[in-house]
């Protein structure tokens, strides 16, 4: 599996990023809750495009749908402490598809440093982790 990133833009163009396998780590004795979905306010959003990108094409479309069809629901979504989403999206399009109300998440009650501050995605290493546990 590919190495991820959460990112977040800072205002000035640049990006801060989050380490994926730490915040799963980090996130390992946060209480479980059930997140009502329609709370999870990025889903009217262009989530998974970055600014100026423009409208997403097919086959990028087709690669998220094959990500909502193989996520493993069993793994909580991983909330920041302002609600925004910092791992599971592909999770809870899969909850809305099914018709579910709710997914079951985990929340930063204080949000986590990033782990990379001011950068840009492309200068992040995205190499494969060979032997990397299946989570999310």
């Amino acid at each position: 599996m590919r190495k991820q990133y959460h990112f977040w833009p800072t205002g000035d163009g640049a990006w801060d990023a989050w380490d994926v396998d730490r915040l799963i780590a980090r996130s390992a004795g946060l209480p479980v809750e059930d997140v009502p979905l329609d709370a999870i306010w990025e889903l009217d959003t262009p989530y998974w495009s970055l600014p100026g990108d423009g409208p997403s094409t097919v086959n990028q479309l087709i690669t998220h749908m094959r990500l909502v069809c193989d996520v493993d629901p069993g793994y909580p979504v991983i909330l920041g402490s302002d609600g925004r989403v910092i791992n599971g999206m592909h999770r809870i399009a899969r909850a809305v598809l099914e018709g579910r109300g709710t997914i079951r998440a985990v929340r930063f009650r204080v949000h986590p440093e990033p782990d990379h501050h001011g950068c840009q995605p492309d200068d992040l290493s995205y190499d494969d982790i060979p032997g990397r546990p299946g989570h999310p």
